[in-house]
C-alpha cells in the first residue's frame, strides 16, 4: 500500500456514467491505475451465502436488479456493525500507484478512505440529469434509489471536483477534467 500514490473516490446516482469514467481511466493509466470497486466484496459474499452466480451479480443486468434490495439491507447490516468492512475488504490486493474507486455511496466509505489514506484520497461526484439516466437504462425502484446506497451523498458538499456527464461528450470532458485536477 505504500505505493498508492493516489485514491479517486467516484460517487453518483445509478447510470450516472461512474463505471464508463472508470474504465476510461484505467485504458489512459494502464497499469499504473486499478479499478477498486466496494460492491465486489459484498456482491462476493452475497453470492457465496444465497448460492448465486457472482459474475451475474456483477453484471449490470437483470440478475443483479432482482437481488439488488435484499443485497443492499443485507450489506447496510454489516456496515451497522463495522461500517468500513467492505472499504477495507476492497482494498486487500491493490497493487496500482493510482487507485479508482468507482462506487462511493456513503459518507462513511468516504470517511473510512479519508481517515485510512489521508490526504492522497480525492473526491469525484458525477451529476447527471434524470431524463439521460432514464435514456441510458435507469427505472427508479423504490427502496433501491430512495435509499441511503443512493442518497447518503446527495447532501454531501466535499467534493474536491463535481462533474456534469449528461452526454457521450460531456463524458469525454469529464475524463480530462479529472486529468487536470488531480494530474494524471
Amino acid at each position: 500500500m505504500d505505493s498508492i500514490k493516489k485514491i479517486l473516490l467516484i460517487s453518483g446516482k445509478r447510470k450516472s456514467g461512474k463505471d464508463y469514467l472508470a474504465n476510461t481511466l484505467k485504458c489512459i493509466l494502464n497499469e499504473r491505475c486499478q479499478i477498486v470497486r466496494i460492491s465486489e466484496p459484498i456482491k462476493s459474499e452475497w453470492a457465496n451465502r444465497l448460492n448465486l452466480n457472482l459474475e451475474d451479480l456483477l453484471s449490470d443486468g437483470p440478475y443483479k436488479e432482482k437481488y439488488r434490495k435484499d443485497m443492499i439491507e443485507w450489506s447496510d447490516s454489516q456496515r451497522a456493525k463495522d461500517c468500513g468492512y467492505f472499504c477495507r475488504t476492497a482494498m486487500l490486493n491493490v497493487k496500482a500507484e493510482i487507485i479508482i474507486v468507482s462506487d462511493i455511496r456513503r459518507k462513511t466509505d468516504i470517511k473510512y478512505f479519508r481517515e485510512t489514506y489521508g490526504s492522497i484520497v480525492f473526491t469525484i461526484r458525477i451529476d447527471v440529469e434524470d431524463r439521460i439516466r432514464v435514456e441510458r437504462g435507469w427505472i427508479f425502484k423504490s427502496g433501491v434509489d430512495d435509499v441511503a446506497s443512493e442518497c447518503d451523498l446527495d447532501d454531501f458538499k466535499q467534493w474536491d471536483i463535481v462533474l456534469q456527464n449528461n452526454c457521450v461528450a460531456n463524458g469525454e470532458e469529464c475524463i480530462k477534467a479529472i486529468r487536470m485536477q488531480f494530474n494524471i
